[in-house]
């Protein structure tokens, strides 16, 4: 019987309890992530939604940048989902450095307004239906950033009804500005974790 993954949730701040929930629901082990040794042996890092600025601050606090970036470098499955996904990018719109810079993408943040302004939608995105097609996912937005650009290295994968960028992936790294562990939407959770046992057996082989 093939072991089960362990997938990593950024635990600095944020939702990661509810990811770490929807990553047990699909039958994956889940582990807090909040110093370098707690990346040893995961097959798989989630950046959940939350503050971006704390995040980044806790994240060179407790020396987290370089490890992340080290693990995606070994091809690594790595999913952010809202302020994640703002950590994943090459270029933040209001003059932040970029921290990770794993995401050929330009991000906005908060461009869906304040948090009164959340709203709860269906969206299509690549990758979800049969051989890969696009299919329909609920996505919970709450102070969400927007992909504004989306470089040459990166590939849409998700959009809004106006065309609005709400996803891109590059890679083994995927970024999303919305929350699908919010929605009780588990399919990306799903695939993660598939991906993760393939990148384990590689790791192993």
């Amino acid at each position: 019987m093939a072991a089960r993954p362990t997938i990593g949730v950024l635990a600095v701040q944020g939702d990661f309890r509810e990811h770490l929930d929807a990553v047990r629901a699909v039958g994956a082990d889940g582990r807090e992530v909040r110093l370098p040794a707690d990346l040893d042996g995961i097959s798989a890092l989630i950046l959940p939604g939350g503050e971006s600025t704390a995040m980044r601050t806790l994240m060179h606090r407790w020396g987290l940048v370089a490890p992340i970036k080290a693990l995606a470098a070994a091809g690594a499955p790595i999913l952010g989902t809202c302020a994640g996904a703002i950590l994943l990018a090459t270029k933040i719109d209001d003059g932040d450095e970029p921290v990770l810079s794993l995401l050929d993408v330009s991000v906005r943040r908060n461009a869906f307004g304040r948090q009164l302004e959340s709203f709860e939608t269906q969206l299509t995105m690549r990758g979800l239906g049969a051989n890969g097609r696009a299919g329909m996912l609920q996505a919970v937005f709450i102070r969400a950033p927007q992909i504004t650009a989306v470089g040459p290295a990166a590939r849409v994968v998700a959009t809004l009804d106006d065309g609005r960028v709400v996803g891109a992936a590059q890679g083994s790294v995927l970024g999303i500005a919305f929350h699908p562990e919010l929605a009780g939407e588990l399919r990306l959770h799903r695939a993660l974790a598939t991906a993760a046992h393939r990148f384990a057996r590689r790791r192993r082989s």
